[in-house]
């Protein structure tokens, strides 16, 4: 299977400052792969190397085919972008939002016209078209960022954090048209700060931490490797007999992880679930908080 996305040993460095540490993974055609990891952990700065925004300082870095120093205009067409932060032009209709963007890229009228139609019908917005950006949600409007990043029919996908903000019924649809766009040959690069959401989607997760990638692998493979498959949340404290047992504290309760059941036995009120992604993304993160960069 070929490679939409390589990075190989990547350092990026802003003076003395190193954000990205010798970063390894690739991005298979035709798959989801996530970026994962805390506030300020190097997702951003790979992103837009990636986009080629930035220049990698060393490392080798190849996208749809190009190093890093060949990211031309061309291959630029070639990845659709939804961005964290909505920047449509409030000012102009759907539409025309549409098109100015495709023109960026050179395309020619009657297919941006044609790819108009064919993505808004996609997120379930042809009946907007006409409409300015102005007047519609929250939601509708990243919608038609995840419409825009999909008019010049681009081979790569990247979502920034796609679904912020957005209600179950908006989250649980840009599901689905991820799925379809897989099912189309598209490759997904996701970043999301929803674990359920990477769960889901993904083929591979990539887990960064301080600009190094400290976990790779399926979300199962990386559940089964790091944590126990049995996750209790029971009220403090902690009953006797069961500090054998790997254990957070996390406020008023208490997290007590397990191979088997038999840690029920012990507790009075409980919730006891399978262990997921999110699990393993706070053992290996910890659970401190971040600030953004």
């Amino acid at each position: 299977m070929n490679n939409a996305v390589k990075l190989d040993k990547i350092h990026k460095k802003f003076g003395e400052f190193e954000a990205v540490k010798e970063v390894s993974f690739s991005v298979p055609e035709g798959k989801c792969v996530s970026l994962l990891g805390p506030n300020g952990a190097g997702k951003t700065t790979s992103l837009k190397m990636i986009m080629g925004l930035l220049k990698p300082s060393s490392g080798e870095l190849e996208i749809l085919g190009a190093q890093a120093n060949e990211i031309n205009h061309h291959i630029k067409s070639r990845i659709g972008l939804v961005p964290q932060d909505d920047n449509l032009d409030p000012d102009l209709t759907v539409e025309e939002n549409l098109y100015v963007f495709g023109s960026y890229y050179g395309l020619k009228k009657e297919f941006i016209k044609e790819q108009t139609t064919k993505v808004l019908e996609f997120v379930s917005l042809a009946d907007r078209r006409k409409a300015k950006i102005s007047e519609l949600s929250g939601g509708m409007r990243r919608r038609i960022s995840f419409a825009r990043a999909l008019v010049s029919d681009p081979d790569l996908v990247i979502l920034d954090e796609p679904t912020t903000g957005l209600d179950p019924q908006a989250r649980h649809m840009l599901w689905q048209k991820v799925r379809n766009l897989k099912a189309e040959g598209k490759t997904i690069l996701l970043t999301t700060h929803y674990m359920d959401e990477a769960e889901r989607l993904s083929d591979l997760i990539v887990l960064v931490d301080h600009g190094q990638v400290i976990a790779k692998g399926s979300p199962r493979e990386l559940i089964k490797e790091h944590v126990e498959p049995h996750v209790f949340e029971a009220e403090k404290p902690l009953p006797q007999g069961l500090e054998k047992f790997r254990n957070e504290d996390i406020g008023e309760s208490v997290l007590i992880y397990s191979t088997d059941l038999s840690p029920e036995k012990k507790l009075g009120t409980f919730h006891h679930r399978p262990a997921n992604l999110e699990d393993v993304f706070l053992k290996l993160t910890g659970r401190s908080l971040r600030e953004s960069n």
